[in-house]
């Protein structure tokens, strides 16, 4: 990750997806718990196909259900937030487009409306706290991605006041834990990583990253709102920081198998499968991929292609198969120089292999292309620029 996401963390994460903290057992003196909407079953039960649809990426279907919700419930600002998060799914795929900010942004404002005139008929609804703080949440997290500090600042501020304010309801738990699991673990985790924030983060109460971690597996496994939200967190955690790659295999498949239209998790099940050297499965989930993306699948696109192609290749060249290996290099940086991610480690290495494979073939002139292209695109310390000046150098291209 880059150290802006870091940032991200710092200003946002703490009070990201962001729905509450570690919630205490009395809950006396609060009117109306009865009636909050995130409690209501049988809503839950009619709302699940929606929900459902909007992670496997049928946006008009998941969208046709929050529309009629929203008819239903013209005040409340659930229909408002789910309309927002919709938006939000379309980003993750490729968070450089910006075509649905917009809309992102309407959702999250007007939940942030509903929530604030809830709030004002009655201080003491948590569930409207809980709107407040998740949409702030949210509106911090794409203010991140668009390298608008001041505006993040300012929308973690106020998540993680609304996130303060909503503790004390336990019959909101688990949708009320992920801000909590996340607070647990990342302020442990960042000045454990980046000494240079430890100042910043000894302005917070200490968290306790175990902790964290257990909250995350009960909301992944006990949540109505908030589940896949934590899954999501999950299997990025025990793949990079856990070292717990086959429980990230095991939630990536899970989400796949759940999810089979949503390329995010049809990326990253692919990834785990690479990285556990699964090869062949890889192989095989990384052409449904591409597949998907020639069908012109929605939220498949040259990120998923990059990764995707990369896999397929490096199949072919463990193989010794030269010419299909080439070939889907070539469709890695075909993807790269689409995106224009020319420092993503898939574009730099598919480049450096096609120059290895070119000189081999005895293409010299197109192994020298393929490698200066690498010198030109990587940093001077990157590994891959070293290897491709080696590689020059010992074979006098």
């Amino acid at each position: 990750m880059q150290f802006s996401k870091y940032l991200l963390i710092v200003l946002v994460f703490l009070t990201t997806v962001t729905y509450g903290g570690q919630v205490p057992v009395d809950s006396t003196g609060l009117k109306g718990k009865q009636e909050y909407l995130l409690l209501n079953k049988g809503l839950q039960f009619r709302i699940t196909e929606a929900i459902n649809s909007m992670y496997d990426f049928d946006f008009e279907t998941a969208e046709r259900g929050f529309a009629v919700m929203r008819y239903n419930y013209p005040n409340h600002p659930l229909p408002y937030f789910l309309m927002g998060l919709s938006q939000w799914w379309k980003i993750i795929p490729d968070t450089e487009n910006e075509q649905y900010d917009g809309l992102f942004f309407r959702f999250m404002d007007e939940t942030i409306e509903k929530a604030e005139a809830m709030l004002e008929e009655e201080p003491e609804n948590k569930e409207a706290t809980f709107f407040l703080a998740a949409a702030y949440g949210f509106k911090g997290r794409l203010l991140s991605e668009r390298e608008s500090w001041t505006a993040t600042a300012f929308a973690g501020k106020n998540a993680l006041k609304y996130m303060e304010m909503s503790k004390g309801e336990e019959e909101l738990s688990p949708e009320l834990l992920l801000g909590d699991a996340l607070y647990n673990y990342f302020s442990v985790w960042i000045p454990e990583n980046y000494p240079l924030l430890r100042p910043v983060m000894s302005l917070f109460p200490k968290g306790d990253k175990g902790l964290g971690l257990r909250q995350l597996e009960e909301v992944a496994s006990n949540s109505f709102y908030a589940r896949v939200e934590a899954q999501y967190f999950l299997f990025r955690l025990y793949a990079s920081e856990e070292k717990r790659p086959f429980d990230a295999l095991q939630i990536t498949e899970y989400l796949h198998n759940k999810y089979p239209h949503n390329p995010y998790f049809h990326r990253f099940y692919a990834r785990q499968l690479y990285a556990l050297g699964k090869e062949l499965e890889a192989k095989e989930v990384s052409e449904e991929i591409l597949t998907a993306i020639e069908n012109g699948e929605t939220g498949y696109e040259s990120n998923s292609g990059r990764y995707a192609a990369f896999f397929v290749a490096q199949f072919y060249h463990k193989n010794n198969r030269l010419d299909e290996a080439k070939k889907y290099y070539s469709k890695t940086a075909a993807f790269g120089e689409e995106s224009e991610n020319h420092e993503s480690g898939y574009y730099l290495y598919a480049l450096l292999n096609l120059g290895k494979i070119s000189a081999k073939q005895n293409k010299d002139e197109e192994a020298k292309e393929y490698l200066k292209k690498v010198k030109k695109y990587a940093k001077r310390k990157h590994p891959v620029h070293k290897e491709a000046r080696d590689f020059l150098k010992k074979n006098k291209l």
